[in-house]
């Protein structure tokens, strides 16, 4: 008897649950219904603050204590391939995710100063170039609020993800950091023999003649190689200004030095110039508050904020029974053949 309470107990607790869910949505719905003849202005999305570390106390020029400061040190983060197909948290990719987290931090006054995050092997040339820009407008005060950019490197911070790091203020990294890879690279799918041992033949109507010239059915002609060959010098030669004129250093030893697409480490980074110092993520915190001259400010991060159509959606997926894990999916990125990536040859497609 006792099990049989306890079971009916239990479905109604569940049907209250589903009851109490079900009159949440009904309250969105019915707002949302009592907006529709209402003018809304539109508001810029915003991320919510997480506190990394809290302030730490300091003496002020009388020798007092002060334990409490509203100054903040935004970190934000670039991890993973740089592309604008990789979906968003609050805008259409990370690339506008990356963007809006600049001008929100750019249009808080109590934010002294940025400290840039990247662990990243590059990725997209137009996706790295865009964050770069975006970075440099933050760094330059483009969105009405000039703000200093220390750039921390983690594990990886190679070609693309140099390139965006460019745009920092002071740049900084472990000894062990992999960087460098200044360089572009294109590369494509040859089947031609495979479709010959087969049989198989790839019949194409094209307008031009450069229409088809990343086709893996056939050898590319001198003159498509020439023109391919053109523009990957032309990113590239775009690449080596930008750091040339960001570090201060002379082009033309860098096209014979380390702008020859080697991976170096933070330690020989630091040797040749390309970063500002090596050290710990504790010591990019310590010198973007030098940079925005406070002696004391909580270190906080940026988080995409609740939405109901997330948990929505994780309720449906919640309902599967298997989940498919492909290693090889997990561990390569998702590149695709032609185009142009600023990325280490062991990442390319």
């Amino acid at each position: 008897m006792m099990q049989k309470n306890s079971g009916c107990l239990w479905m109604l607790a569940g049907f209250g649950l589903c009851l109490g869910f079900l009159f949440v949505i009904g309250l969105v719905f019915t707002a949302s219904l009592g907006n529709m003849n209402t003018v809304v202005k539109p508001t810029a999305a915003k991320f919510e603050e997480a506190v990394v570390v809290d302030a730490k106390p300091y003496k002020d020029a009388t020798g007092k204590d002060v334990k409490d400061t509203n100054d903040k040190i935004a970190v934000i983060y670039l991890r993973g391939i740089i592309t604008a197909a990789e979906p968003g948290a609050l805008g259409p990719s990370m690339v506008d995710d990356l963007k809006i987290q600049f001008e929100q931090a750019a249009t808080d006054d109590k934010v002294k100063a940025v400290v840039l995050y990247v662990d990243s092997p590059g990725g997209e040339v137009t996706a790295s170039d865009s964050i770069y820009n975006a970075l440099k407008k933050l760094r330059d005060g483009g969105y009405g609020h000039k703000k200093p950019v220390v750039v921390y490197m983690g594990s990886l911070a190679a070609s693309g993800g140099y390139y965006v790091s460019c745009g920092g203020s002071w740049l900084m990294a472990n000894e062990t950091t992999l960087t460098g890879s200044i360089g572009v690279i294109m590369q494509s799918f040859k089947y031609q023999e495979l479709f010959n041992k087969v049989g198989l033949e790839m019949l194409t109507f094209k307008s031009g003649q450069f229409k088809d010239m990343m086709s893996g059915s056939r050898e590319m002609t001198q003159e498509e190689r020439d023109y391919v060959q053109k523009m990957i010098m032309d990113s590239y030669g775009k690449f080596v200004g930008i750091v040339a004129r960001e570090r201060k250093l002379n082009e033309d030893d860098l096209r014979h030095g380390l702008a020859d697409g080697r991976i170096i480490s933070g330690k020989d980074a630091l040797a040749g110039k390309l970063i500002n110092a090596t050290g710990e993520v504790e010591d990019a915190y310590a010198k973007a508050m030098e940079l925005g001259k406070v002696k004391s400010a909580s270190i906080i991060r940026y988080e995409s904020p609740f939405k109901l159509g997330k948990l929505l959606r994780f309720l449906g997926q919640s309902e599967k029974t298997s989940v498919e894990v492909n290693m090889t999916k997990a561990l390569l990125p998702k590149l695709e053949a032609g185009r142009m990536y600023f990325l280490p040859s062991f990442y390319a497609p």
